[in-house]
């Protein structure tokens, strides 16, 4: 099958090198140093999946209508990566691999004629170097669109893109979205202090910041009437019981969270972006917390406060620790 992949960095890159492993004809996007090595080397998978050498057509842009379309690129810049192939791939199935809450919604808006639908990744991936991606831990992933059961559709697409990698198509992906922000607000602290996030996790202090972020997340949720969906052994229960715990206590989620991550450093995406010198999706992850807690009336302090620290280490480089914890500070146990 003839798949095009709409950004190639860690899990674009991990998708395209499985999909092509498993036989697929895969063309990706890239740019830069990036597309350059892709071009004369492949992109070279390692670590959980095994070894690949992919050689896959490589271009700023599709250049063939393929049957399948994988929208990879972070949050931030999906808008403008969809538009500049709405000619070609209106019409085509389009599986949105993104974090945030927004990805569906902004390419069944470009893409009206296609039918589109939602994957969560918990696939832990460095991209280590231009067309070098590196697989800290493997997971399964999850598909689906709405809050309503798995369609038709989507248990097709799951099937096809389970021939490379565990893909399972599940009910309730609106709320499932909001369980893999929950995780990703593992994102902003290693970003803003520069260390891996089981580094994070094993500082009290620096845990403590994680799970108010990830309260603060799972309260607004509550108050904008979510059902959470199942991932990575996170559901409902568990985290509406997880929110009304004192943040002492409610450390270990992140802890179990991080025990799924092995001991290969991760630096979570945010990093990786801030390493390469790139913006950061930290508006579409701690911000949307901040904008859906507004929608409701509530303030999302310490989500704010972490978005406007990863902003600041865009500009001038990580920061130590004490400023994490005094966005933390005086939030209530």
């Amino acid at each position: 099958m003839r798949i095009g992949i709409i950004g190639a960095g860690a899990l674009g890159g991990t998708f395209a090198a499985l999909l092509h492993r498993a036989g697929h004809d895969v063309e990706v996007t890239a740019r830069g140093d990036g597309l350059a090595a892709i071009r004369a080397g492949g992109i070279r998978l390692g670590g959980g999946y095994g070894d690949v050498v992919a050689a896959v057509g490589a271009s700023e842009r599709l250049t063939r209508r393929p049957v399948l379309v994988l929208v990879c690129t972070k949050a931030q810049d999906a808008a403008a990566a969809i538009e500049a192939h709405a000619d070609l791939v209106d019409g085509v199935p389009v599986v949105v691999v993104q974090n945030g809450l927004d990805g569906v919604d902004t390419a069944e808006r470009l893409l009206p004629r296609s039918t589109c639908v939602g994957l969560l990744s918990m696939i832990a991936a460095n991209y280590t170097e231009p067309g070098v991606v590196r697989v800290t831990a493997t997971a399964e992933s999850y598909l689906g669109r709405g809050d309503g059961p798995p369609d038709e559709e989507g248990v097709r697409l799951a099937g096809i893109l389970s021939e490379a990698v565990p893909v399972t198509a599940i009910p309730n992906f609106s709320g499932a979205q909001w369980t893999k922000l929950v995780v990703n607000m593992l994102n902003a602290v290693p970003a803003i202090v520069g260390r891996s996030i089981q580094e994070v996790i094993a500082d009290s202090g620096l845990r403590r910041a994680v799970t108010a972020s990830m309260r603060e997340c799972v309260r607004t949720g509550v108050a904008r009437g979510i059902r959470f969906g199942s991932v990575q052994g996170l559901d409902d229960p568990t985290l509406r019981t997880f929110a009304l715990l004192p943040l002492g206590l409610g450390g270990e989620l992140p802890r179990r969270l991080v025990r799924r991550m092995g001991d290969v450093p991760n630096l979570g995406s945010t990093q990786q972006s801030l390493r390469r010198g790139q913006p950061t999706e930290v508006d579409f992850l701690n911000g949307a917390v901040v904008r859906e807690a507004e929608a409701v009336g509530v303030t999302a302090r310490v989500n704010r406060g972490l978005v406007a620290l990863v902003h600041e280490v865009e500009r001038d480089g990580f920061l130590p620790p004490e400023r994490v914890l005094a966005v933390v500070r005086g939030t209530a146990d």
